[in-house]
């Protein structure tokens, strides 16, 4: 039977504190709070945050204080009664870390047995936990899995992402867990990158106008409701506009052309009260992100004013000297240049011994150190993790809801941008003979993308959801009149339409980098020729995270249906080709006419495949919103 959330009553608290001083260990570790009627002043949830924090802050020593900005992973924590020994102050699960069985319960008792852990400490503070929420609860078997960002970018509507925004946190709110690595902010300007799909687009007030997405995981005011999770707006700065497109590369622009570009989505999330910012593993000008104070401490916590805190990227402080491992001097380095929290993620205790040293030398003032403190918990108090540490099991049903569901439809629909449509061939009649192929219109995981359960993601049936094929059955009179196979064999001139599904498999940052060719695979090319040779109209459904090199097979195909990595609701795509919704999306993003152009971006004077915002609709409906400026 589940646990009911810990009683708002600090004498809980307190009992937890003193059975964990013989976990402990820490020399100088602070005594626990005195047992009396009253609470003290940072377990007094009537009191200001600000009186909260300077309470707990002057309760700490110095073990609690790096503690607090120490971040690991789950599966490294052995023995877990290391979480309260070492004060370790958030835990993540990284982007292949799991529970078993792999379910929203599952991941709620783990939480909750992490989150006891924590309190058990002098002073009780309760960790935080973070996770790559960035298209639904995507670790989660079972969870909604939403569109990436470049399709909820196509769809031109800030409202709605809030609402998707606001549905992924109630879902991760299900299984416990009170802080995601999201949204992604990046503006992608070369869709060589291999986390273009995690952009909204490629001019900064698209992801900017999509910072909605932040208000929807925290509510208007973080904690103000039970579901609210932090935010984090990533990767600061610049990575989407790298040279070469190159994952974790160098972005070579004018501090003027980085403003422009880059800096305006992270203003609007830092106005928007976005909780964390996550710094990219790039560099600006051959500066790394993590060593460059003044981004960090200058521009973004002074010039705009962001009052939550900082955390590196995975292991991203030992790439500071080009060498593999970490060392107190890159520990040193990221920290003054404003790291709040370091996502070590593995090696803790080697972490914490350095950077323990480092506060002892001086090297790190105990000032930067209180700063670190203050931001860390802040968020903590204001999400009510002091209050509310564990999970509220009300929640953990509306992980896969069937509200989720349809909202992720809503999104699929609104986010397909049909690019070419000769002779109106697109609605399809529901009651036409039709033949579909191709490898992604019955495969979930393709659909799905990256970041579904597993870090790059991978084919087959990866999670409960509706793939396009079966929307398709779905949406027609009479299922036995749609034929399917992957491979296009057995089409003959019989059908009304061909519906190819087609495009890119699973990938995530790296491994998705495209610095070669950039279309379709020889399966796709073969498939498509298949269909082609039976004289049957072909409708392409192109599946992927960034524009494809198609120019050359285009000339074949009747209609082309950007569906993008759709997610796990593949009935939304059927809506458009069957015309129950008029296809309202637009371009995000430039569509290249070869790959030998990239990068090519709005207003750079190439002669593009479609432009930057073209989207057609069907007979005299105009698409919904012209694109920002």
């Amino acid at each position: 039977m589940s646990r009911p959330p810990l009683p708002r009553r600090p004498a809980i608290l307190a009992t937890l504190c003193a059975v964990a001083l013989s976990l402990t260990g820490l020399t100088g570790a602070a005594p626990p709070p005195e047992q009396s009627s009253a609470a003290l002043p940072y377990q007094d949830p009537s009191l200001p945050v600000a009186d909260r924090v300077e309470d707990l802050l002057s309760r700490m020593t110095p073990d609690d204080k790096i503690g607090q900005m120490t971040q690991i992973e789950k599966d490294a924590l052995v023995p877990q009664s290391d979480l309260a020994t070492y004060r370790i102050g958030s835990v993540l699960s990284g982007g292949d870390s799991t529970v078993s069985p792999n379910n929203a319960r599952t991941w709620a008792d783990t939480y909750d047995s992490l989150q006891r852990t924590a309190l058990g400490t002098p002073l009780g503070i309760p960790m935080i936990y973070g996770i790559d929420a960035v298209h639904g609860h995507n670790a989660v078997r079972g969870a909604t899995v939403f569109p990436h960002n470049i399709a909820l970018g196509a769809t031109r509507d800030p409202a709605l992402v809030q609402r998707v925004g606001r549905a992924v946190a109630e879902e991760v709110a299900g299984t416990g867990i009170d802080w995601s690595f999201a949204p992604c902010l990046c503006v992608a300007r070369n869709d060589r990158w291999g986390r273009t799909y995690e952009s909204f687009g490629e001019k900064p007030e698209l992801p900017a106008a999509m910072t909605t997405f932040v208000t929807g995981m925290q509510g208007e005011t973080l904690g103000a409701d039970p579901a609210s999770v932090l935010a984090t707006a990533k990767h600061y700065l610049g990575d989407g506009g790298t040279t070469g497109g190159v994952d974790q590369g160098n972005t070579e622009l004018s501090e003027a052309d980085l403003r422009a570009i880059h800096l305006p989505p992270f203003k609007e999330a830092v106005r928007r009260g976005v909780g964390s910012v996550m710094l990219s593993y790039s560099s600006w000008n051959g500066v790394k992100s993590h060593a460059h104070k003044y981004l960090v401490t200058d521009v973004l916590k002074g010039e705009l004013g962001f009052t939550g805190f900082v955390v590196s990227d995975w292991a991203a402080i030992d790439q500071l000297d080009g060498r593999s491992g970490f060392t107190a001097a890159e520990i040193t380095t990221a920290v003054n240049a404003g790291v709040d929290m370091v996502m070590v993620p593995h090696d803790y205790r080697k972490f914490l011994s350095l950077l323990r040293g480092e506060v002892s030398a001086g090297r790190i003032p105990m000032a930067r150190v209180d700063d670190a403190n203050r931001r860390i918990l802040t968020k903590k108090f204001q999400l009510g993790l002091f209050e509310r540490p564990l999970t509220d099991r009300s929640r953990t049903p509306e992980v896969g809801s069937a509200e989720h569901r349809a909202l992720a439809r809503q999104a699929v629909r609104a986010s397909q941008v049909l690019l070419k449509n000769d002779g109106g061939v697109l609605p399809l009649a529901k009651n036409a003979r039709l033949f579909v192929a191709g490898k992604s219109a019955d495969d979930i995981g393709n659909q799905s993308g990256g970041w579904t359960v597993g870090w790059q993601g991978r084919s087959g049936p990866v999670t409960e959801g509706t793939t396009i094929l079966q929307g398709i059955r779905a949406a027609v009179t009479d299922p036995s009149r749609v034929t399917y196979d992957r491979y296009g064999n057995g089409i003959d001139g019989g059908y009304a339409a061909a519906v190819a599904v087609v495009g890119e498999t699973p990938y995530a940052e790296g491994r998705g980098d495209r610095p070669g060719s950039m279309g379709l695979d020889q399966e796709d090319l073969q498939t498509l020729a298949r269909l082609k040779a039976s004289g049957v109209p072909v409708v392409v459904v192109l599946v992927s995270g960034r524009p494809l090199d198609i120019a050359a097979q285009l000339p074949d195909w009747k209609a082309l249906l950007a569906a993008w990595l759709p997610g796990t609701e593949g009935g939304g795509v059927s809506d458009v080709l069957f015309g129950d919704h008029a296809p309202t999306g637009r371009l995000p993003v430039t569509w290249m006419r070869s790959a030998s152009q990239q990068p090519v971006n709005d207003g750079d004077g190439k002669t593009p495949l479609f432009p930057y915002g073209h989207g057609l609709s069907y007979g005299t409906v105009p698409a919904r919103g012209a694109p920002p400026a």
